[in-house]
């Protein structure tokens, strides 16, 4: 326990940090008001790249917000679809980023696209393969259990890779979100500093949550091959 702290505690700080990070940041640029609100902004920057066949739909839950590549529509929680707000339009303008992506085929998100089934697969094996490695250890099964952790690690680090994959594809978009809200005069250069704001908190979650991933993956690798070692020593 005290091994996995030690991996996997600083990065959780970090999340929990990050979590923060956002609530502030969202809450302080709520507070500024805008010509637009977030439907709207959505609305001019997908007409401005011609995607005019692109739809926008109001979702449910606080910071819902998020592109559906598969159904090509940008759907955005109540507080973002209606809010007249820095927060609103560039949590919107990050979505069509996104959509913006999917357009262009921009290589990144393609491959993330191409992962999520598999990263999906692996992290619903992980777990039945991890707990079939305790259960098989518990049993005296020793072989058994090595090959039920090799096959966890395999499938945990599907959702690793995945993750990592998605880092460029959530900074791109941001970029692009702020490109097209100051061109296109939705926001102004001193409200840029704001939305920044916003957006990077928002990366600084998926940073987190990506070295989590990788922190918790090392954990489990050591602990394999500790094992390992241990069994051979015995």
């Amino acid at each position: 326990m005290l091994l996995y702290l030690l991996f996997v505690g600083p990065t959780m700080l970090l999340a929990l940090g990050a979590q923060w990070l956002i609530r502030s940041a969202y809450q302080r640029a709520s507070q500024i008001p805008t010509r637009m609100n977030g439907v709207m902004a959505a609305r001019r920057i997908l007409d401005a790249n011609g995607l005019q066949d692109i739809p926008i739909e109001q979702s449910q839950g606080q910071l819902s917000d998020h592109y559906d590549p598969s159904a090509k529509v940008v759907r955005l929680s109540p507080d973002v679809y209606q809010g007249y707000s820095i927060a609103s339009v560039g949590i919107a303008a990050h979505e069509v980023g996104h959509a913006i992506q999917d357009a262009k085929r921009y290589a990144p998100l393609v491959v993330r696209n191409l992962a999520v089934p598999i990263a999906g697969f692996g992290s619903s094996l992980s777990s039945v393969f991890f707990f079939a490695a305790i259960a098989l250890g518990a049993m005296g099964m020793s072989q058994w259990s090595m090959w039920a952790m090799i096959l966890f690690v395999a499938g945990f680090s599907a959702t690793v890779i995945f993750q990592i994959i998605n880092l460029p594809v959530e900074f791109n978009a941001s970029s692009r979100a702020k490109t097209e809200l100051v061109s296109l005069g939705i926001i102004n250069t001193q409200e840029l500093s704001q939305v920044s704001r916003v957006l990077t908190a928002a990366a600084l979650t998926y940073v987190a949550a990506t070295l989590q991933a990788v922190a918790t993956l090392a954990y489990y690798l050591l602990h394999f091959v500790l094992s390992s070692q241990g069994r051979r020593d015995g």
